[in-house]
């Protein structure tokens, strides 16, 4: 059996979106020398969890286009990415969205 060594994550960048459940498109960099980019990050019934890039086949269904080979590398990946995305909604500004009826103050 070959041991390697897991990649380090060297950068994550999150750009939310609100698009039913996907909550943020995410680009993330190894060793600063490759790049993946169109990781998602989804709400689903047990929370968040980060899908890997994909791609629709002829028959219709999906294939990721690249993804860990193991399960320390994916853990590592969703951890760094969910840590980034909860740093990022923290900095946002709160918006107040005002209700149907009321009148804006000027």
């Amino acid at each position: 059996m070959k041991v390697g060594r897991i990649m380090e994550v060297t950068e994550v960048r999150v750009h939310p979106v609100e698009k039913d459940k996907v909550k943020a498109y995410v680009s993330i960099t190894f060793d600063d020398v490759f790049v993946v980019r169109d990781l998602r990050i989804i709400e689903g019934d047990k929370g968040l969890f980060v899908t890997m890039p994909r791609r629709r086949l002829p028959d219709g269904t999906f294939r990721d286009t690249a993804h860990p080979l193991n399960k320390e590398l994916r853990q590592l990946i969703e951890e760094k990415v969910l840590k980034e995305y909860e740093k990022k909604r923290s900095q946002e500004p709160e918006t107040q969205i005002p209700s149907e009826g009321q009148a804006d103050i000027a």
